[in-house]
């Protein structure tokens, strides 16, 4: 006895891929997030490949992900693909402390982010 199937959380033209512990604040994720939603699938690789920011080699990996998800579980058309939805959320923060002068401490945050990426098969217009 196994427990049912569960639905498909995106549609039947679209494939998911979601990076659940990227070490980094989602609101520096959120800016590259901001680069590659709306682009073609090839476009956005190279837009993260050539970014500057250093979240982009984590969301880079999330959408080769999504891609490869696209084209061998979903049997979508790669050349066809468009990033429908690129959104960030939080994830958990490791407190850490450091020392400081005359016997005090101060706390350091490092905080944890989640990306979801979402593509879509678009028909050609």
């Amino acid at each position: 006895m196994s427990k049912p199937k569960s639905s498909r959380k995106v549609g039947d033209k679209e494939a998911l891929s979601v990076g659940t512990n990227i070490r980094g604040s989602a609101q520096k994720l959120g800016l590259v997030a901001a680069l590659i939603r709306n682009k073609k699938a090839g476009d956005a690789m190279n837009i993260l490949a050539f970014s500057t920011k250093g979240m982009a080699v984590d969301a880079r990996k999330v959408l080769a992900s999504a891609i490869a998800n696209a084209e061998n579980n979903h049997n979508l058309d790669v050349d066809a693909l468009v990033v429908s939805e690129a959104s960030v959320g939080k994830g958990i923060v490791m407190k850490r402390f450091a020392t400081r002068g005359r016997g005090k401490s101060t706390r350091i945050l490092k905080p944890f982010s989640r990306l979801r990426i979402v593509v879509r098969e678009q028909e050609e217009a």
